[in-house]
């Protein structure tokens, strides 16, 4: 059922409670499980049994609020007081809605609830995780309340609040006693006198009073029990008797804040001398001093206060005001015996028997910008506000209110655990600086105070007092002993300055006191006002707040987000990632990625998963914005204004995150996008740094389109966006924005709309980004380098943080230096186990240096962090204790440098450092080491110490990435993937089956066409390399002939290898003017196992040589596309490849790569929305070349198509004889030739084969085998068979 937003349900509706006899009404068993909703009539709820169950729903019930209800929360009543043992609930059945915070309220009276808090004073209870699942918590002591109230706190993002609700417990009888301060009752016992071993006491008490007496009880030997009220905490009395002195006293006490008007529940359990005394669940076990181990009391017990208190030995105290409940002792229900009015019970006063409830409705302030505002009535001439309050808090404001006609205002703040009001009327205060003129009059009866000869700012006290003046008069302290000088004022000492001094009614000569002739002074100076201004400059930075004294200054980080002496260090992490690191889950955070940076931080939504945290920043354009009567010449601009961050805060995020995505949508109505006549868009969006975009959703930087113009299925197949069709009917064009460097979208703009019926909605997705690329910003240094950065710019503050792992004994890290000053980090020259931290600030060399038992130089990472302001230094390796240097009093931190930042090494590559270095932050910024990374140097990125030999190593061209303590395979540029690159990744292809892979689109070629003409020469392509071309995949088939790869360009120039009828491998290539073949293979292929071709180019320029020397190109110019199975190019086909085109490849194919291109990884492992491939007829993923053997078997000049030979032009270099000696080096390389030629073309056909042999097992300790490429040929890698 859907209820209202903030709804009561009734226990007499019949759907909530069940009810059975199984215990006493003060000792209840908790018993419980989800069952469906009861339908039990409500006459039924008033049974005598004591369990129920209030049901979690099994159908499509539950509750669920009007998300427009901004405080919703969920009441019941079960019209009677329970006792309540355990809360569970569950999401709404079937839908996305279920909360995951909520709190829990309970109260006998629907106006005055108490939160119920668990252990460790958290009041929030973890919800659900989905809708079906039960979530119950078992409350670590029972509540007894009529009302119970669910407010929600936090719920699944991705739907509402949603709630099926269960509460277990049982109904309690409540026998009530009501005192009034004035009354009490005592419990005659049988005997006059009684002697326990063992005692169960428990009652139940509420009060808004902070003292009073709730039980006492003594004996005539000195035993007594007393349970009392004192400064709202509840105090237990109890003696047991002791023969020496000292009587065996014990006093223990237990809860705080007990005048809340709320029920509290007190047992008492002692045996001998152990006692366990128990308040609303917080138990505390002692042992009572004394002797004995019996508790012997004489003829009565009191409750409520003491009955003639005369002849109790019991020192005065208030009697309880309040309600007391359930009173057991030793088994014996004294309420219910004064309810009945039983001879054994002897009242004082009126005591009631039901529960008086004084409803003061609190008010609670638990937010950070919490306030409530009160109408009054303006402009009246007396002001009356009283209230009451409780605060742990030592500062806060409890009151404020301006007056009328800019008269000032009022302000009542807790300062200091103290009241302090504060009248303003205009004006400033008196401790800013100035000069103030101050003038006291005095008679008896009256005083007058004047302030800056201001009338306004008099002080009149009339009261009755006496005046004789003194014979002395002393300004600004009072000097020791007050014994002897006679001046007894307790106030600290006045710092600053006085002048124009005036004793009654005569200025005091200066001069004189200077030579002691008039008076006496000490460490005073004359004739100078040496008062400065320390907050001016302010050196607390993020908007700290600056306070001053005579000799110091302190900051005030409250409310900034950043701690620190000068307010620098940020208190939140960097991103959701590091707060998955730290064991947070998904939920609201605040970040702040520049940390210590000028930006400030934010909060965000952080969906944290096992092995990534996605960070979600949502904004005002989440819902769709309709646009109408837009131009090119007057667009509408869509501004973006994202939640809780400015532009540049969201930029920060997006510039430290691995990924990011943002989705775009325009739904259009006769409204263009991008196509227009001018080449213009007519609609576009903005990024990072206000920078204008051309590309949509789904499409990639640099070509103005959107998805449908890559995936070529437009609406109208002439443009490259839906929208651009201009149909009279609903388009769409939509996708993700993945460029980081372009994100976030800062403004949609919208220009075709004003046209009859025209019409645009566009929709922005909220900014979704993932991992931290700042952190793996690693380089090694191989040998003496330095990294040279811009001077590092500090005011007045500095923090430096980066990782190092090293065998060196020693080495700078980092120096910056100046004509004066330096800062400086190193591991020391002379100890390998001391990392310093030198500097130079204005007040000389200084350092801080951390040691450690073992040497730092153990080749694992060590994390430095250090820092510097005008309070201290501090430098901290890992998680040893941070080594602090005070700064001198009153110093100034001095950050003039004027050379380059040198990394790596000091200043011209002294004491260089050998090893590496990442996540290098200095002031919140990283330094973009591997950016400066030069290998010629002997700086390389990455870490080496893994990758450098590793014990697996990174196959297929997978690269190698070092980690913390281990290293990883980025396999996004090989064919393969795996752990180590070497997982194949294939298809396999039905008679028919094609698939075209997009290399270079027309829009490119073209722009690089005309780039060519007014620029220099067009750079490389994505794909496409002209320095080098490489080529290789595996193939297993039965069938001939086929065509295996094509690749196409938008000139004659064309690439194939292909099956010829007769079952051999075939290469042919047309660059420039005619086609050239080369048979690769002279045997079979189609045997049905698996085979590996692999053709290369590398730093070379191709010619083909003839009797005439007639050249051909010099590259494959202009790639296309790249068929795989068939060939279903438009336009001219060579007939040879139509020849072999029909039926097409039958078989498998896998491990496809042309240069970084890997059309079948990119269809069974997409990383991109963007698809650049078509794909027709059945194809299934395998693997067909997972049995390869790990040989290499290289392919002899003649068949090599990129051999460039050895002959030469005619019309090439001058002819002429060779020196001898290279005349018989090339004999003799002939030679060795030769013979390998003859070596492995022993047998028939023209390739080797071996029995296969078994793929190298990882996990042994032997070396795997590697492929390795001797020469810079093509190779062909075939199924070995045996000799």
């Amino acid at each position: 059922e859907d209820l209202s937003p903030s709804h009561a349900l009734s226990a007499a509706q019949g759907r909530w409670l069940q009810t059975s006899a199984l215990c006493q009404p003060w000792r209840c068993h908790p018993w419980g499980g989800a069952v469906g909703p009861s339908r039990n009539p409500p006459a039924q709820l008033g049974a005598a049994g004591c369990q129920f169950v209030a049901a979690l729903p099994t159908g499509t019930s539950g509750w669920s609020p009007d998300p427009r209800d901004k405080q919703p929360w969920l009441q019941i009543d079960l019209m009677q007081k329970h006792r309540i043992n355990a809360v569970a609930t569950q999401g709404t059945f079937n839908t996305y809605d279920w909360l995951t915070r909520y709190i829990l309220l309970f109260a006998d009276h629907p106006t005055s609830w108490k939160p119920f808090f668990q252990q460790g004073s958290n009041w929030t209870f973890f919800g659900n995780v989905n809708e079906s699942g039960v979530v119950r918590h078992d409350l670590h002591y029972p509540i007894f309340a009529r009302y119970i109230r669910i407010i929600p706190v936090a719920w699944n993002p991705r739907g509402k609040i949603g709630l099926r609700l269960g509460l277990y417990g049982c109904p309690y009888r409540s026998h009530v006693l009501y005192f009034d301060g004035d009354d009490a009752i005592s419990y005659r016992f049988r005997a006059k006198r009684i002697s326990t071993l063992e005692d169960d006491i428990s009652f139940n008490f509420k009060t808004l009073e902070q003292d009073g007496v709730l039980m006492h009880g003594e004996g005539s030997q000195g035993d007594y029990i007393t349970v009392e009220l004192k400064q709202a905490q509840l105090y237990l009395h109890i003696s047991l008797g002791e023969l020496g002195p000292g009587g065996g006293h014990t006093t223990v006490t237990v809860g705080s804040l007990l005048d809340d008007q709320h029920w509290h529940s007190l047992h008492i359990e002692r045996f001998g001398h152990h006692v366990n005394l128990t308040l609303d669940g917080e138990v505390k076990r002692f042992r009572c001093r004394g002797t004995f181990d019996q508790l012997d009391l004489d003829t009565e017990l009191f409750f409520g206060g003491v009955i003639d208190q005369d002849k109790q030995h019991l020192t005065y105290r208030q009697n309880f005001r309040g309600c007391v409940e359930n009173i057991i002792f030793n088994g014996v229900n004294i309420a219910d015996l004064a309810r009945h009015r039983r001879p054994n019970i002897r009242f004082e006063g009126n005591v009631g028997h039901y529960c008086q409830d004084q409803l003061n409705n609190p008010i609670t302030f638990a937010g950070i910008n919490n306030y409530v505002r009160v109408p009054g009535i303006p402009r009246r001439n007396r002001l009356a506000v009283s209230f009451r309050f409780r605060s742990w808090d030592t500062a806060g404001l409890l009151l404020y209110t301006s007056f009328a006609d800019r008269l000032g205002s009022l302000e009542v703040v807790l300062s200091e655990g103290q009241i302090n009001v504060t009248i303003t009327q205009p004006g400033h205060r008196l401790n800013d600086g100035f000069w103030h003129s101050v003038q006291l009059v005095a008679r008896e009866g009256s005083a007058v105070v004047t302030i800056d000869d201001d009338d306004g700012a008099e002080f009149r006290v009339a009261h009755p007092f006496q005046l004789r003046t003194g014979s002395q008069y002393f300004f600004g302290g009072c000097p020791k002993p007050a014994s002897v000088t006679g001046c007894r004022s307790n106030q600290t000492a006045f710092h600053g300055c006085l002048q124009m001094l005036n004793v009654d009614m005569q200025p005091v000569d200066v001069e004189l006191l200077v030579l002691h002739r008039l008076a006496q002074y000490f460490n005073v100076y004359f004739n100078v006002c040496g008062i400065t201004d320390r907050c001016t400059p302010n050196l607390c930075e993020h908007d700290g707040r600056c306070i001053q004294s005579w000799d110091d200054f302190m900051c005030i980080c409250d409310l900034t987000g950043y701690k620190g002496e000068t307010c620098h260090k940020s208190l939140y992490k960097e991103s959701c990632d590091a707060y998955r690191v730290s064991g947070k889950t998904s939920g609201n955070y605040t970040i702040d990625p520049d940390g210590s940076g000028p930006l400030k931080p934010f909060t965000v939504y952080c969906d944290i998963r096992e092995d990534r945290a996605w960070t979600i920043i949502r904004h005002n354009r989440h819902y769709a914005t309709r646009v109408t009567g837009s131009s090119v010449d007057q667009p509408y601009l869509g501004v973006v204004e994202y939640w809780n961050a400015s532009w540049a805060e969201v930029s920060a995020l997006a510039n430290a995150s691995e990924y990011c995505e943002q989705r775009i949508e325009l739904h259009c109505y006769s409204s263009r996008l991008l196509n227009t006549p001018s080449g213009l868009p007519f609609s576009f969006w903005m990024g990072r740094h206000d920078e204008r975009h051309y590309y949509w959703g789904g499409s990639r930087p640099g070509i103005q389109r959107c998805a449908c113009g890559l995936d070529k299925n437009c609406a109208d197949p002439k443009y490259f966006c839906n929208c651009d069709a201009d149909h009279a009917l609903w388009r769409t064009d939509k996708g993700l924005l993945t460029f980081v460097d372009h994100l976030p979208v800062t403004q949609v703009v919208v220009g075709d709309t004003n046209r009859s019926g025209s019409e645009a909605q566009f929709l922005l997705g909220p900014l979704r980004c993932y991992g931290d690329r700042n952190t793996w910003n690693t380089v090694s240094f191989n040998r003496g380098a330095a990294l040279l950065f811009p001077t590092f710019q500090a005011n007045h503050s500095l923090d430096i943080s980066f990782y190092f792992k090293t065998t060196a004994p020693s080495g700078v890290f980092l120096e910056n230096p100046g004509t004066r000053n330096y800062i400086r980090v190193e591991l020391n020259s002379t100890a390998t186990r001391d990392v310093v931290f030198a500097y130079d600030i204005g007040n000389g060399d200084e350092n801080l240096t951390v040691r450690s038992v073992v040497p730092w130089n153990d080749d694992e990472w060590h994390q430095v962090k250090a820092e510097l302001n005008v309070k201290l230094a501090r430098l901290r390796v890992d998680k040893l204790p941070w080594v602090v240097r005070p700064a001198p009093p009153q110093s100034f931190v001095r950050l003039d440098f004027d050379r380059p930042l040198y990394v790596g090494a000091a200043e011209h590559k002294m004491r260089p450092f050998l090893g590496c270095l990442r996540a290098l932050r200095m002031n919140g910024v990283t330094l973009n080491l591997e950016g400066k990374a030069n290998e010629t140097e002997g700086v390389r990125v990455n870490c080496t110490g893994h990758c450098q030999d590793p014990p697996v190593p990174c196959q297929n061209s997978g690269l190698c990435v070092e980690r913390y303590s281990h290293y990883s395979c980025n396999c996004s540029i090989s064919a393969f993937d795996g752990p180590f690159c070497n997982h194949d990744i294939g298809g396999y292809f039905e008679e028919g089956t094609w698939i075209r892979y997009n290399i270079l689109p027309m829009s490119l070629y073209a722009a690089r066409e005309f780039a060519s003409i007014i620029s220099s020469p067009w750079e490389p392509l994505p794909g496409y390399n002209l320095t080098s071309e490489e080529v290789s995949f595996s193939f297993s088939t039965t069938s001939a002939p086929a065509v295996l790869l094509y690749v196409s360009s938008f000139v004659k120039d064309y690439m194939a290898v292909l099956i010829k009828d007769d079952g051999s491998l075939q290469l042919r290539y047309q660059l420039g003017t005619s086609p050239y073949v080369f048979a690769l293979t002279t045997k079979p292929v189609t045997d049905g196992r698996p085979h590996r071709v692999n053709i290369t180019r590398l730093h070379r320029t191709l010619y083909t040589q003839v009797w005439g020397c007639g050249e051909g190109g010099s590259k494959l110019d202009s790639p296309k596309n790249l068929y795989l199975g068939r060939v279903m190019e438009t336009g001219v086909i060579d007939p040879e490849i139509q020849r072999y085109n029909t039926p097409g490849f039958s078989g498998c194919l896998s491990g496809v790569k042309f240069n970084t291109l890997v059309p079948l990884k990119a269809i069974f492992r997409p990383t991109s929305p963007v698809r650049p491939y078509s794909i027709r007829g059945e194809l299934v993923e395998s693997s067909c070349a997972s049995m390869l053997p790990l040989t290499t078997i290289l392919i002899p000049p003649e068949m090599d198509p990129w051999y460039m030979g050895t002959g030469r032009c005619r019309g090439g270099t001058p002819e002429g004889r060779e020196p001898p000696v290279v005349t018989f080096l090339l004999l003799l390389i002939g030679g060795a030739l030769v013979l390998l030629y003859f070596y492995y073309h022993r047998y028939k056909g023209s390739y080797h084969t071996n029995e296969p042999k078994a793929i190298q097992d990882y996990g042994s300790a032997a070396k795997p085998l590697s492929t390795r490429k001797d020469q810079n040929l093509p190779q062909i890698l075939e199924e070995p068979k045996a000799d």
